[in-house]
């Protein structure tokens, strides 16, 4: 099975080889969550316009349609009691590698945060009230809470509230609501979907309820298209779609660390993992241990049939080529494994939504570790969105402040610009400051 691979590996001397890069750019946008047909597009702008309309009860409807879970509305919040047990019952060795996760990201966002800086003309204030998507697959996720609140927290949001679906015994898993107890989280709703979104952005004064200012966090193709519905109501951080690594790499590389990087990817299913390099020899290297990792996966068969469709080990006949094509991707994780040379070229990738230097550096690290959120631009959108931060969660407020004798400097051309756009009335709000004041 593992020989439908040898597809994957391709070479830029081939007569079609911008078809089949231009194909996997085309395969990788029509992956993303936001490149949906129009039924479940509508089906989900009215569930968001349901809930807008009748807020728990629409939740309550949905929450049982879609995950099988009958639940009263004043069921779906966690109760303190509930989130202090969870806490109490965690692991304890795993509630120490969370705590050091927790403060290695708050460091870094301290680090980076330009909120509390002063300058005369603007001023920063933090959001209100933050709501956070946490998916409810199978495993439970505690980064995703780590990586949208520990930000936020940074940044001086007063209150976060967590939504993740109701998938592990009719509840959200004991893990996460570990992290959100760790955290001083308290505000946890057991719903999910595009209903949860709705439900974040609308809020519900019946059961009093307050809608949040600001919606951030991953989540499955519904969660992503309501959030896209409900932009404008509330902000959002991004829309996201299935994880993706590219991996730039010489002959200085680790051809089996290459293809483990690969496939930490690929397991997703779907998640996109692509290499580029200008060594031929470490390409059919990496192939060849792609091949012999993947069939010790437990899921295997889904990674393989990712990898066809989402992924490519392409050999350049130069580094530069490398590098225009990697920046052309723009890629969610980009790792960059060229031994001595590694920090040279990533000074040259400009568009990336996170870089990851060297051998040591795989993905991993900075999903869990490092201190970057690993909240990410994925789609090519690292053209041009960022990183989740700490800054995403302030909102910035210009001043202006004049006095009568800077107004009067600089009237006429004021005046002079408002009339040319047909505006005298912007025109006389100056005039009659300065009549006044010769009177």
């Amino acid at each position: 099975m593992t020989s439908e691979l040898d597809q994957i590996l391709i070479s830029s001397s081939e007569p079609d080889f911008d078809k089949k890069l231009e194909q996997l750019r085309i395969s990788t946008l029509e992956a993303s969550w936001f490149r949906e047909d129009d039924s479940k597009r509508d089906k989900v702008r009215a569930i968001v316009e349901d809930v807008s309309k009748r807020g728990d009860e629409a939740v309550r409807k949905y929450t049982e349609e879609f995950d099988g879970v009958k639940l009263r509305p004043e069921e779906f919040r966690i109760t303190e009691e509930d989130l202090k047990n969870a806490h109490k019952e965690i692991d304890k060795s795993l509630l120490t590698s969370i705590r050091q996760a927790i403060e290695n990201v708050r460091e870094y966002q301290k680090q980076i945060y330009i909120g509390n800086r002063k300058h005369p003309g603007i001023k920063y204030t933090p959001i209100e009230r933050v709501g956070i998507c946490v998916p409810g697959v199978s495993a439970p996720l505690p980064s995703t809470v780590i990586m949208t609140a520990v930000p936020a927290q940074v940044a001086g949001v007063k209150k976060i509230v967590v939504i993740s679906p109701p998938r592990y015994n009719g509840t959200i898993h004991p893990v996460i609501l570990a992290v959100c107890c760790e955290l001083g989280i308290t505000e946890v709703y057991r719903i999910g979907g595009a209903q949860a979104v709705a439900a974040l952005a609308f809020g519900d004064k019946e059961a009093g309820r307050i809608k949040v200012d600001k919606i951030v966090g991953p989540g499955n193709t519904w969660v992503q298209m309501a959030k896209r519905e409900v932009f404008g109501v509330v902000d959002i951080d991004s829309i996201a779609g299935p994880s993706e690594v590219l991996i730039v790499a010489n002959d200085q590389a680790k051809p089996a660390w290459v293809a483990a990087d690969m496939l930490s990817q690929a397991e997703h299913a779907p998640g996109s993992a692509v290499v580029f390099t200008d060594s031929k020899k470490l390409a059919e290297k990496v192939l060849g241990e792609l091949k012999g990792q993947v069939e010790k996966l437990d899921r295997s068969k889904e990674t393989i049939k990712c990898l066809k469709e989402f992924g490519l080990i392409v050999f350049f006949d130069n580094i530069d080529d490398v590098i225009r094509w990697a920046n052309n991707f723009a890629m969610e994780h980009l790792e960059i494994q060229c031994g001595q040379e590694s920090r040279k070229i990533a000074e040259r990738i400009e568009n990336a939504g996170a870089l990851f230097i060297g051998d040591y550096s795989p993905v991993a690290v900075g999903d869990y570790w490092a201190g970057p959120s690993h909240t990410l631009p994925t789609g090519m959108t690292a053209r041009f969105f960022s990183a989740l931060t700490s800054n995403d969660f302030i909102k910035s407020t210009s001043i202006i402040e004049y006095d009568r004798k800077r107004l009067a400097e600089s009237a006429e051309d004021i005046i002079r610009l408002a009339t040319v756009e047909g505006l005298d009335a912007h025109a006389k709000s100056i005039e009659i400051r300065l009549k006044g004041q010769q009177d």
